[in-house]
């Protein structure tokens, strides 16, 4: 959109951008919560994505109390919202950096301020090196930590901070994995340790030791433990390694966890972090701040039936604690048989990679009619959603349905806005996103 701009307080969102009423004049960015619009009442385009910002503030405030009860660190993924507003809500309330997915990513973060990244993958080879060069020479101050599971990409990230001196210092972080990227075992790790000493420079140096223990796991409950387990093991092993090549004055990283089993981290990690002084252990849970009603829904389960979470010492409920942020509203476009409803929200829409969205509560003239009991959405077109409906269910042509989601990460990147909403559904901001 050409008259997107680059900063909030000039932007302008009009009618091209969901949610946003038709033949309304276009508004900047910050007046949005001001028009006392709400998502069924008629007058905001639909389909549209909205977070529950009190719900939103609550799973903060719970996941921060977890991480700090623990003695650990998080950098919240910015993958998840790519909102650079809410990825600094979650640096005002306590966390250490921000982790990117990739160098576009890093420069959206970097753009808007932040300084301090984990670059949580690896990025290709000597031309991606360059690129992320590039990018790092406009911000001097940047603190990026990125991950390394070859030689090849030593090489190539040494090659490009040696042909200029006006970068940043570039922090490695060794990568384990199982089922992604990483190394696949101590004589890889072994050999890209060695291969970052050989060359390193005071801009350019070991950080840490990285993994993700969400790739490794599978349909199988066990056998998903077996391989998180043996993970979590081959990367809090080589941490002494790591310090006995290095002495002990350098500070250290050891940095996993996603949203799902950041428990089994905290478990299988803290000994060894706490047996190293300088050694500091960083989660990188994202989409747990927005919880949803599907994948993670189900991994909160799983975390409370393994007693996982636990603050001060005391088993705390995951699932009852933290609460789904996100809704997607559409309207109902057809009835064309007793049972079934055509909705207005699709593929394009909504994500559908983790489970389906689950109709919640119906809304009819801007009030709100009755939760959906009985109704389940069953496929999903580009533009539409077919829902089966309890037997006798009123649902009408031009009411709207509230929908939880699942898999926040794959649901919000269809969406260039995020509406924010009070409990009693009137948006009161709107949050930019930036999914390129």
């Amino acid at each position: 959109m050409s008259d997107l701009h680059t900063t909030t307080e000039n932007m302008l969102i009009d009618e091209r951008v969901r949610g946003f009423p038709p033949g309304n004049p276009p508004l900047p960015l910050d007046a949005i919560g001001k028009q006392g619009w709400k998502p069924y009442d008629g007058r905001m385009a639909l389909p549209l994505i909205s977070l529950d910002r009190q719900a939103f503030t609550g799973n903060i405030e719970l996941m921060m109390a977890y991480v700090k009860s623990h003695g650990a660190d998080i950098a919240p993924h910015a993958k998840t919202p790519m909102s650079t507003a809410l990825a600094e809500a979650l640096l005002a309330a306590g966390a250490w950096g921000t982790t990117v997915a990739d160098i576009r990513q890093a420069a959206v973060l970097l753009k808007a301020g932040q300084r301090r990244l984990i670059l949580a993958n690896e990025i290709g080879g000597v031309a991606a090196a360059r690129r992320l060069a590039a990018l790092l020479a406009h911000y001097p101050g940047a603190e990026l930590d990125i991950f390394v599971d070859s030689t090849a990409l030593v090489e190539a990230l040494r090659s490009a901070w040696h042909e200029r001196a006006d970068l940043p210092p570039l922090g490695l972080l060794v990568e384990f994995g199982a089922g992604r990227a990483g190394a696949r075992g101590v004589d890889a790790a072994e050999a890209i340790l060695e291969a970052i000493l050989a060359v390193e420079t005071p801009a350019f140096r070991l950080t840490g030791i990285a993994a993700y223990e969400g790739a490794a796991a599978t349909a199988d409950a066990e056998e998903t433990m077996r391989r998180i387990d043996a993970l979590m093991a081959v990367t809090s092993d080589f941490l002494p390694k790591v310090r006995a090549r290095i002495g002990d004055e350098r500070p250290l990283l050891v940095t996993a966890g996603g949203s799902v089993f950041f428990d089994l981290v905290i478990a299988r990690l803290s000994a060894a972090v706490a047996a190293d002084p300088a050694c500091r252990l960083v989660l990188r849970s994202g989409a747990i701040f927005f919880h949803d009603h599907g994948i993670y829904e189900r991994g909160l389960a799983g975390l409370d039936a393994r007693g996982g979470f636990r603050i001060g010492g005391e088993m705390v409920s995951a699932a009852a604690g933290f609460r789904p942020a996100l809704r997607v509203w559409a309207e109902v476009l057809s009835r064309p048989e007793p049972r079934l409803a055509i909705c207005g929200m699709g593929m394009r829409d909504v994500a559908m990679d983790q489970g389906l969205p689950r109709p919640l509560a119906l809304y009819r003239n801007g009030v709100y009619l009755a939760d959906l009991m009985g109704a389940d959405v069953f496929r999903l077109n580009d533009q539409h959603a077919f829902v089966a409906l309890a037997e006798g269910s009123d649902v009408m042509v031009g009411d709207v349905i509230e929908y939880g989601i699942s898999h926040p990460c794959t649901c919000l990147d269809r969406h260039a806005i995020l509406y924010g909403l009070d409990p009693d559904h009137s948006v009161t901001t709107a949050y930019l996103t930036s999914f390129g």
